[in-house]
């Protein structure tokens, strides 16, 4: 039956023709094979060889380059605080490292370009190149021998004038004081008569100590007001408000103290009275006593 014949028989041209196929394949197969198997392993050889220095090379120069930038990019620093690997990178060799290692774990500093080349013992040509990033404290450079015939300099006399006769322009003078403070000063001066001491600066709004400390240095209480010191324990009330501390209504108290505890042994025990003004007791002194 012609239907059910095999799509695979083939004829004998076709046949003839796939032999000749395969007899190809394996002919070109051999032929490979054998180029491989007879070919000169040094020429291969010679070719990884130039490739493997080629790129020796190329690693060699990036090494170089990287080196030349590190050399060259030296920041600022304190040779006195220099590692194994800042040494390193800074060309120093391992003894010229330890000398310097050892050196500072004996407590000791390296102050100049000179101290470093006679701890260390580097070279001149890497000293030369070092020291121009080296940065030591300001007060090492500052120091030097003082010679015998050098003598003392001698400090100007200060001349010190009348704090009750100070301007303000007189009072600017002084470190601290401004325009404010130094019509403060004189107002407040005008407002008690004029001062009897400095420790009366202590009222003047504004004034610290150390600004009145500078004061001082400058000026003192020369001409003194004219005024009576009185005996708290006779004072009237009309007197003893008109002392600078005290106003009618404290200078009413204090006598009413006075009466009540028939007399007054201490400015300490007025601080009992309301408003009293405890902490300018120095003060008052310059106006009172007791007796």
């Amino acid at each position: 039956m012609q239907f059910f014949k095999s799509h695979f028989a083939l004829s004998r041209s076709q046949q003839n023709g796939i032999f000749v196929l395969v007899l190809l394949i394996i002919i070109v197969q051999g032929i490979l094979f054998a180029m491989d198997f007879y070919s000169d392993p040094n020429i291969a050889n010679d070719i990884d060889k130039k490739e493997l220095e080629f790129y020796r090379h190329k690693l060699d120069s990036l090494k170089a380059a990287n080196s030349k930038i590190t050399r060259d990019t030296i920041y600022p620093f304190n040779p006195n605080y220099i590692t194994d690997y800042k040494g390193y990178q800074l060309g120093m060799s391992v003894p010229e490292i330890d000398r310097l290692l050892k050196y500072r774990a004996g407590g000791k500093w390296i102050n100049s370009a000179e101290d470093f080349k006679q701890v260390t013992g580097v070279s001149d040509s890497l000293l030369n190149v070092l020291e121009l990033h080296f940065r030591f404290p300001a007060w090492t450079q500052n120091t030097r021998p003082v010679k015998a015939k050098e003598q003392p300099v001698q400090k100007a006399a200060v001349v010190v004038a009348d704090l009750n006769m100070a301007s303000a322009e007189d009072l600017r003078k002084v470190n601290g004081i401004g325009e404010v403070l130094s019509e403060r000063i004189i107002k407040y001066r005008y407002k008690i008569g004029g001062y009897l001491d400095v420790i009366q600066l202590k009222d003047v709004y504004g004034l610290t100590p150390e600004v009145i400390q500078n004061i001082t240095e400058l000026f003192r209480v020369q001409s003194k007001p004219e005024i009576t010191v009185r005996n708290l324990n006779e004072i009237g009330i009309s007197q003893l408000s008109e002392i600078p501390y005290f106003d009618y209504e404290m200078a009413r108290q204090i006598i009413s103290y006075r009466k009540l505890h028939e007399g007054i042994k201490s400015f300490e025990e007025l601080s009992g009275i309301n408003g009293f003004p405890s902490d300018k007791i120095d003060r008052i002194k310059l106006y009172l006593t007791i007796e």
